[in-house]
């Protein structure tokens, strides 16, 4: 008991010694603080900066967007999951495979665009030898061109009778906001037929294996069972992913 007595006043008689130093410590560490509000402002330029940096915000969180609906990643990815479908691998390559390699395709199509868009928008404008209105403009040039040769000329029509806008004589006078959307119908009606021609054979097979078995007698054996097996040989006898790669880089 005496010896717990005597710990606990030498405890108590260090901490009051060190107390000093800690509070001595506490007040020399500055804690930072933020602050936000609206205040007024004689200068207009402040008020700019601020809606450029919102605007570009908004931009950054678009950009998933703009990357999946403005390039050719809609169609690749579509068609892949297609052909996963027609080979009947369920999740075989999974979603995750599918995506990426969706992704750096895109990046490889997509690299003339990029780099027209880099040497003619970002860098002059890095150099502050344009201002943002003109960088946005040759930025958008490039992709509106490759959106152009991707467009059916059908879907542009209906999209443009719908905005009722002038009818336009050259492709300079479609607004951008109609050129996407068209784009994007364009994209998903050829995605989908090249997912019907997909499955042109592998349908084929199906059946031709379906037969064999009703044939036979054995109609409580699943086909599918039977046929994935073929259609995997199939496939990579004819050296399928090279095929169906450099089919779609061609198609764009």
């Amino acid at each position: 008991m005496r010896r717990d007595a005597l710990l606990t006043v030498l405890m108590s008689g260090l901490f009051l010694l060190l107390l000093p130093a800690f509070v001595g410590a506490a007040q020399e560490v500055a804690i930072p603080t933020l602050q936000i509000g609206v205040g007024a402002t004689n200068e207009p330029g402040q008020v700019s900066i601020a809606i450029q940096v919102l605007l570009l915000l908004t931009v950054l969180a678009l950009a998933p967007s703009i990357l999946i609906l403005m390039t050719s990643f809609t169609r690749l990815v579509i068609v892949f999951h297609f052909l996963r479908q027609a080979v009947g691998t369920q999740t075989m390559p999974p979603n995750q495979v599918l995506v990426g390699l969706s992704l750096f395709l895109t990046f490889f199509i997509m690299y003339p665009v990029f780099d027209r868009i880099n040497k003619d928008a970002f860098q002059p404008y890095v150099a502050q030898t344009i201002g943002q209105e003109e960088a946005f403009n040759r930025a958008l040039a490039p992709l509106r061109e490759f959106m152009f040769k991707q467009t059916h000329e059908d879907d542009l029509a209906m999209f443009i009778s719908m905005a009722k806008v002038e009818r336009p004589r050259t492709f300079a006078d479609i607004p951008t906001h109609v050129l996407i959307p068209s784009f994007i119908i364009s994209e998903l009606k050829t995605a989908f037929q090249i997912g019907f021609l997909i499955y042109i054979p592998f349908l084929m097979l199906d059946m031709v294996v379906a037969s064999v078995l009703l044939s036979m007698g054995m109609m409580m054996l699943p086909p599918v069972m039977i046929s994935l097996p073929f259609k995997l040989i199939l496939f990579v006898m004819a050296d399928g992913w090279r095929l169906m790669v450099g089919s779609l880089m061609q198609s764009f």
